[in-house]
């Protein structure tokens, strides 16, 4: 992935409109990474992945409750907070 300071990517924003279009482009302020740009289709397809990960979740949640294997909802939402299922 490409890297761009902010101010480069202020000052050569068309430039920047273009090169989303191939890939997505890393924006720094500082040093530090603070934004990634992508292309609209992109982020729509990333946006249908992250749609297509919770339904199967749901289903497989489900699935579970259907064959009568069930869980501890505190355990559960302690384990999603802590990133298990990421």
């Amino acid at each position: 992935m490409q890297s761009l300071t902010a101010n480069i990517a202020k000052t050569k924003f068309g430039d920047l409109l273009l090169k989303v279009q191939r890939e997505p482009i890393q924006i720094s302020k500082n040093g530090s990474p603070v934004a990634v740009v992508m292309s609209c289709e992109e982020f729509e397809q990333l946006e249908n992945l992250k749609m297509m990960m919770i339904k199967s979740r749901f289903e497989q949640a489900e699935n579970d409750i259907t064959a009568g294997n069930t869980i501890d909802g505190d355990k559960f939402m302690n384990d999603l907070d802590n990133g298990k299922f990421d």
